[in-house]
C-alpha cells in the first residue's frame, strides 16, 4: 500500500532535506512538496534526492484557465477583467471588484516582499527593495541595467552599487515575483550578459503595486504574452537584431518562433512592426500579436497577426 505525503512551503522547515531523504530511502511513501522559492531544489536538496524527483513549476491562471475558474465567455469583457486582475487562482472567492481585488493582491504582495525577500534574505534597506519593485513595474518590458538603476538612484542622492541592485533582483526572481528574460543576437546566436528586461509572475500583482493605468497597456500585454508562452513550455528571450528589437525569441523542442507586440497596428507602426520580422532571413514562423478588435487580413506579407484574446486562448 502507497502511502502519500503532502508538504507545503516546505522551505520554512529546518532540516527538511534530510527529513526527506530518510522518507525517501524507506520507499514506502509518495512525497509531494511545494515551495515558493527556486532556490529550493539547488545545494543541500538538489544533493540529497539527486536524480529521484521530478520538479513541476505552477504558474498562475492562463487566461483559458481563468474563464474556467470564474465561468466567463471568452469574449472582450473578459479579457479586460483578466488584464486588470490577472490570474491568482484565490480570486475566484472575490467579487471582481478593483477595491476588493486590489486589496487582497496588495497583500499577496507584502507577503512575498517580506516573508520571501526581506526576511529571508535579510534585507537592511526594504525601503530600497519596495523602491525597486516600482522602478519594475514602471518599466515592464524595457530593457534594465543594474548600472542604469544605480546612476538613477545617485542622480537621487541615493548611493546603491550595481552589485547590490543586482543581488535584490536575483531575489525577486527567486521568490518567483519577476522573471529575467535575458537578450539573444539572432544572427550571432549569442546571449548578451547585460540590459536584461523583467516580466511580474502575475499582473495582478503588478497593478497592486502602481495601479492599473491604460496607458500601461503596451507593457501590460507584452507581460501576458511572455507569461502564456512560458506556460506553454517556451524558453524565451529578447532578441536583437542590429539596431532591431524582437519583442520575443520563443524556443521549445528544436523549434523557434518570433512574436511582436502591440495595443494596435496602426499605419505609423505597422512598417516597425512587421518590418522587424521580415527581417529575420529563416522559414520558423513569425506573429504579431495585437488588440486590434478587426483584424481584417490576418497575413501580412506572410506574418499572422493575432488578436490578443485568440492567441492566450491558443496553444500555438
Amino acid at each position: 500500500m502507497k502511502n502519500y505525503i503532502f508538504i507545503d512551503e516546505i522551505q520554512d522547515i529546518d532540516g527538511f532535506e534530510k527529513a526527506l531523504r530518510s522518507l525517501k530511502s524507506s520507499e514506502k511513501y509518495d512525497i509531494y512538496c511545494t515551495g515558493s522559492n527556486s532556490n529550493l531544489l539547488s545545494g543541500e536538496l538538489a544533493t540529497y534526492l539527486s536524480g529521484r524527483y521530478i520538479e513541476i513549476q505552477v504558474f498562475g491562471l492562463s487566461y483559458r484557465e481563468f474563464l474556467i475558474f470564474h465561468k466567463l465567455e471568452n469574449k472582450q469583457e473578459s479579457l479586460l477583467k483578466y488584464i486588470k486582475y490577472g490570474g491568482l487562482p484565490y480570486l475566484m472567492h472575490l467579487e471582481l471588484d478593483d477595491l476588493i481585488v486590489y486589496d487582497y493582491l496588495k497583500n499577496v504582495y507584502n507577503t512575498i516582499l517580506y516573508k520571501e525577500v526581506v526576511s529571508r534574505y535579510k534585507i537592511r534597506n526594504p525601503a530600497f527593495l519596495e523602491n525597486l519593485v516600482e522602478y519594475l513595474a514602471e518599466n515592464t518590458g524595457s530593457i534594465v541595467s543594474a548600472k542604469k538603476i544605480s546612476d538613477f538612484l545617485k542622480s537621487q542622492k541615493i548611493n546603491i552599487s550595481p552589485n547590490i541592485v543586482l543581488n535584490y533582483l536575483s531575489f525577486l526572481s527567486n521568490a518567483f515575483f519577476i522573471f529575467k528574460t535575458v537578450r539573444s543576437d539572432i544572427q550571432g546566436k549569442k546571449i548578451f550578459e547585460i540590459n536584461d528586461k523583467y516580466y511580474f509572475e502575475d499582473i495582478g500583482l503588478r497593478h497592486s503595486v502602481i495601479g492599473y493605468k491604460q496607458v500601461d497597456i503596451n507593457k501590460v500585454l507584452e507581460n501576458l504574452v511572455f507569461l502564456h508562452l512560458r506556460v506553454l513550455g517556451y524558453k524565451v528571450f529578447v532578441g536583437q537584431l542590429g539596431n532591431k528589437e524582437i519583442d520575443f525569441v520563443c524556443e521549445k523542442q528544436g523549434e523557434k518562433i518570433y512574436i511582436q507586440v502591440a495595443y494596435l497596428i496602426t499605419e505609423q507602426n505597422k512598417e516597425r512592426e512587421f518590418g522587424n520580422l521580415l527581417s529575420i532571413k529563416d522559414n520558423y514562423p513569425k506573429f504579431v500579436i495585437s488588440m486590434d478588435e478587426f483584424i481584417s487580413n490576418n497575413k501580412y506579407k506572410g506574418i499572422k497577426h493575432i488578436h490578443i484574446r485568440d492567441f492566450l486562448s491558443s496553444d500555438l
